[in-house]
């Protein structure tokens, strides 16, 4: 009990909760803070996980991964609340593992849906790979946070983050912050991050050849997100989590 009393809400000066909903993670309350599963991958092993995350309440999931020498780890994730929804992943590797991430933020109204990730490359010869695409509308906002920290001796690291919205309104935002803490000389480590509209070209010439404007913003999004799932070999759960954000298009009036 003195433990849990210690606990104290973020702020906005907390950069991982710098663009969090304050009004959502109030009404999470202090105690789903310290609520972390723990997954330990021994070398050697893989494990991956699909989820599907997002109600009408606020939700928080966090995760603290720890991979043994050459072991795998793949989180693979949509993420379509109707109110404040956090997923929250951190990652530690050992030599020769690989951490892979794939997510996606949907949805409109006026909640906040986000990723945070903290990658951390403690050993020679480990990769990471994560990729995000967030599609938002009405003043929906979708952010993606993501560190990586490659320590002295880890050489040989190669990290890469790669994040992209897809804005369908103009109330609608997205932010993404990817920081690189980088002591080796010999790794590989990249990021990028870009926000733009749909192709109304592409949209225009679909429609021209018989599609209704429903359909042919459908097939534009599909495309997109299928970015974040590519590396997903499970075709039934490629499915589930690619009709479950597409689901969420469905309510969208645009």
């Amino acid at each position: 009990m003195a433990e849990a009393a210690t606990l104290t809400l973020p702020t906005r000066r907390d950069e991982a909760w710098r663009y969090a909903d304050m009004d959502g993670v109030a009404r999470l309350g202090v105690a789903a803070l310290d609520q972390w599963q723990a997954i330990d991958v021994p070398a050697g092993d893989s494990v991956t996980r699909c989820l599907i995350v997002g109600s009408g309440q606020p939700e928080l999931r966090r995760f603290r991964v720890t991979l043994g020498e050459g072991a795998r780890a793949a989180f693979f994730v949509t993420n379509a609340g109707q109110d404040y929804t956090r997923v929250e992943v951190e990652v530690r590797l050992a030599r020769g593992a690989h951490f892979e991430f794939g997510g996606v933020t949907i949805g409109g109204g006026d909640a906040t849906r986000e990723f945070v990730t903290k990658v951390v490359h403690g050993e020679p010869e480990a990769t990471s790979n994560q990729t995000v695409r967030a599609v938002h509308w009405n003043t929906g906002t979708g952010n993606f946070l993501g560190e990586i920290k490659v320590a002295r001796h880890a050489q040989k690291t190669d990290a890469a983050q790669d994040f992209k919205a897809l804005l369908l309104e103009t109330g609608a935002s997205a932010n993404a912050v990817p920081q690189l803490e980088i002591f080796a000389d010999d790794v590989k480590c990249a990021h990028g991050a870009t926000v733009g509209e749909l192709d109304e070209a592409a949209r225009f010439y679909m429609m021209a050849r018989g599609l209704d404007p429903a359909t042919a913003q459908r097939l534009l999004v599909q495309a997109f997100l299928g970015d974040a799932f590519v590396a997903l070999d499970d075709a039934d759960e490629h499915a589930r989590l690619l009709d479950a954000a597409l689901s969420a298009l469905e309510g969208a009036r645009l």
